[in-house]
């Protein structure tokens, strides 16, 4: 009983920190900097993760982007094949019908071909055989293998045009320096909707190659 009031008071605190960009019992997947460009942007080293993945229709990117969190949200909070609820040795613990993953940050948006895939990253505690497998076939479980990426942290609009300034003035500051673009681009989003945009973070990354 005192875990699980525990739990919903820790849930109800995260509620009411996120609007000011404060994202208490979020695990952030790690990653190592290599090197600081200027300009907000840095060089890293991210390991290997496992990530739930979904790929929806883009065209509409708002509806894209509800429908992709929508699903991922219902694997994580309990719509999988384990029909049990766990306690969570997170900092924020869930009690469902289904078992519960602990929330993490980012999620990952990547568009490309007229199709957008929005991953949100396991904790890094799971292995892939851990996982509940999702009762939605559009929720797939992926391992994401180590990467070099260039990255831009900032705040504000996490709306297409934005991100796409964004993206751009990533890949003007990468001219200049050693590195290569090596991949396709993509966004994180670390907060909820509800944040008060010029607190949240954002981040436009892409791939490279030294």
């Amino acid at each position: 009983m005192f875990e699980a009031i525990k739990g919903y008071a820790l849930l109800i605190v995260f509620g009411l920190t996120s609007p000011f960009g404060i994202n208490l019992g979020t695990e952030q997947p790690k990653y190592r900097v290599i090197e600081t460009l200027g300009g907000g942007v840095e060089v890293r080293e991210y390991v290997e993760r496992i990530a739930a993945e979904v790929t929806v229709d883009a065209h509409t990117s708002n509806e894209a982007r509800s429908e992709g969190f929508n699903t991922l949200a219902g694997y994580i909070f309990g719509k999988n094949k384990l029909r049990q609820s766990i306690a969570m040795t997170s900092p924020v613990e869930i009690n469902s019908k289904g078992r519960s993953i602990a929330m993490t940050s980012p999620v990952e948006v990547n568009a490309r071909g007229g199709l957008m895939t929005m991953r949100c990253f396991m904790p890094a505690a799971y292995l892939m055989a851990e996982l509940p497998q999702p009762t939605d076939p559009r929720v797939k479980l992926v391992e994401v293998p180590p990467v070099t990426v260039a990255a831009l942290r900032y705040s504000g609009s996490t709306m297409d045009a934005n991100t796409k300034a964004k993206t751009i003035a990533l890949l003007d500051r990468l001219k200049s320096s050693q590195w290569k673009v090596a991949g396709p681009s993509k966004a994180f989003f670390y907060n909820p909707p509800w944040t008060i945009p010029f607190l949240r973070r954002n981040e436009v990354l892409v791939e490279v190659a030294g």
